[in-house]
């Protein structure tokens, strides 16, 4: 029986776990990790109670250190639905394989394997399937691992691929070119920062494209967080020249109420041509009075494009952006 007091610090801390602030989010984590057993049943309860995908993750993530059987059913479920959380349920099995309870411990060793085999599944959740039975004998390991690798295409099972996530970054990389976005961006922002840049141009603007989709349909506070891995992307482009998702940039542009990460301007100054000046114009006009560094920004980046397409204030492009947003949004 959980003694009042304790049952108190749970429900308060169990409430910080849909917190906004990441520290205040982190630091419960860690202590219900710390009051262990006592607090699985309240955790699996409001897992149950909620369709919050954030506050479910970090549900997991509080039961993952705990190794409690009684997560067992959950991590199985969460396992087989793919996305963030199975990457978080495979790390639940793993401490699970590991419990005195042999029926427990059986059970996580068969979901971990059967997913890790399982070629439906997303790419990241085999690997992290495959790596939760890093303690499990070499003969397992090696079977599963040669299977793995040979439905993945890359090498994933072998020491090098693993070390320094590799392999799940490269899961996270090729799900990602697949359609298959995280829930969290950051992962993928970091995957793009080595991979992006050998893609196929087309896959990328396929890429940019579902990305997007990801941004509108997000909480605002993520928002950001996905547009600055679309402008990562974009850039990626650039920095080859291509213009195949040009669109997203001018789009981007013609809407932006508030600044753009620096990547999506950095792009326009590599790719820009006339296209770009009405969409810089568009900014401009709509760029708050009050934001000196964005509408310096764009001023620049104006000015680079209109400077190498040799266009002045008597070309018809400058003309017709000048006669829609006022010549103030033009200072060339």
């Amino acid at each position: 029986m959980i003694k009042p007091s304790s049952a108190a610090e749970i429900g308060s801390l169990v409430e910080a776990l849909a917190a906004k602030d990441p520290v205040q989010r982190e630091a419960a984590i860690a202590r219900l990790a710390v009051i262990g057993r006592r607090a699985v049943d309240r955790l699996l309860a409001v897992h149950r109670g909620t369709a919050d995908r954030d506050l479910r993750t970090a549900v997991l993530r509080a039961l993952e250190p705990i190794g409690d059987p009684r997560a067992l059913p959950l991590a199985q479920e969460t396992l087989d639905h793919g996305g963030d959380a199975a990457v978080v349920a495979a790390r639940i099995l793993q401490t699970l394989l590991r419990s005195p309870d042999e029926t427990a411990a059986t059970s996580a060793l068969d979901a971990l394997v059967r997913a890790a085999l399982n070629p439906a599944a997303d790419r990241r959740v085999r690997v992290a399937a495959f790596e939760a039975l890093q303690d499990m004998p070499d003969g397992v390991r090696a079977r599963v691992g040669r299977a793995l690798d040979a439905d993945l295409g890359f090498p994933a099972a072998s020491a090098p691929a693993r070390a320094a996530g590799g392999a799940a970054d490269a899961a996270l990389w090729a799900d990602a070119l697949d359609g298959k976005l995280p829930d969290d961006p950051g992962p993928l922002r970091d995957a793009a920062a080595s991979r992006a840049v050998s893609a196929p141009p087309g896959a990328l603007r396929k890429l940019i494209e579902a990305v997007r989709g990801s941004e509108a349909q997000s909480p605002p506070a993520r928002g950001p967080e996905w547009r600055a891995l679309r402008g990562a992307l974009h850039q990626a482009l650039a920095l080859r020249g291509s213009r195949v998702a040009a669109y997203d940039l001018r789009e981007s542009l013609e809407t932006a109420r508030e600044p753009l990460p620096a990547s999506f301007l950095a792009s326009v100054h590599a790719i820009g041509d006339a296209t770009f000046i009405d969409p810089l114009a568009a900014a401009l006009s709509h760029a708050s009075s009050d934001n000196v560094l964005w509408r310096h920004q764009l001023t620049a980046t104006l000015r680079a494009v209109a400077r190498r397409e040799r266009l002045t204030r008597r070309h018809a492009v400058i003309k017709r952006a000048m006669a829609k947003w006022g010549e103030t949004s033009l200072p060339i």
